[in-house]
């Protein structure tokens, strides 16, 4: 099996250092590591429940998101928001540094369980997962959640599917995940003593809120100048040149 890994290194304000492996199966896109057999009352499925989960009981006694953040909330609750951290990821490809906070910090490693946890509603992001942008900007999140969107309507309209160029179902898969969002907040207000993990998933839902709550045309247009050599026909133009020229 092919792995995928992230490692985040967090050093704290007292000097210690909090050290998290994420190994995914490289093919699903999937946490790998099998989860503790003492799961806290927090984690049961209809503690809380999503009112669009589509799991049941039967066949899932735990919530799957939930049991992928009992590690991180044993980990961080002795931990503020504002805590001003130093974090260090690890990926194949790069090593990131940032000075930046506690929440910020949390917020983005959640996010990475959070999509890979084997939850049905928050599998919708498993291809940003597979190409994770730690500490990513309001500004980048646009960028790679609008061309994950359509890339992935690339493929259904090769398998002569209905593809939805204008994005109309993006939006309400930010709906779904903000309604993810709210229940897990539920759940870890009872889990927790500090404001870390609240305030991290708040982050989270911070972009699910703004891309179901204004058209998508609204937050694209803060990215809308990064195509202009593609806007006026100016690419296609200099295209058909060079062919007269060949």
């Amino acid at each position: 099996m092919d792995v995928l890994e992230f490692k985040y290194c967090f050093t704290l304000p007292d000097g210690s250092e909090e050290t998290w492996n994420v190994q995914l199966d490289k093919s699903k896109i999937t946490l790998l590591g099998d989860p503790s057999k003492h799961l806290p009352s927090w984690t049961k499925l209809d503690f809380h429940q999503c009112p669009n989960c589509p799991l049941g009981l039967d066949t899932h006694p735990n919530c799957p998101l939930s049991v992928s953040l009992v590690d991180l909330v044993t980990q961080f609750d002795r931990v503020l928001s504002y805590d001003k951290i130093h974090l260090k990821v690890i990926t194949e490809e790069r090593v990131i540094f940032q000075e930046t906070t506690a929440q910020k910090g949390i917020s983005s490693l959640m996010g990475l369980l959070m999509a890979t946890s084997g939850c049905p509603v928050t599998s919708f992001f498993r291809p940003m997962a597979r190409f994770h942008l730690p500490l990513a900007s309001d500004e980048e999140t646009i960028y790679r959640a609008t061309s994950m969107y359509l890339l992935a309507q690339y493929f259904i309209k090769k398998e002569e599917g209905n593809a939805d160029f204008d994005m109309i179902g993006l939006k309400k898969h930010y709906e779904n995940i903000d309604i993810v969002n709210a229940n897990i907040a539920l759940r870890l207000r009872s889990a927790v003593k500090t404001d870390s993990m609240i305030n991290a998933l708040v982050l989270l839902d911070s972009y699910a809120k703004g891309f179901s709550s204004f058209s998508i045309d609204d937050s694209l247009e803060e990215i809308r100048y990064l195509f202009a050599p593609y806007l006026m026909g100016g690419i296609e133009n200099r295209s058909k040149s060079d062919d007269n020229h060949g």
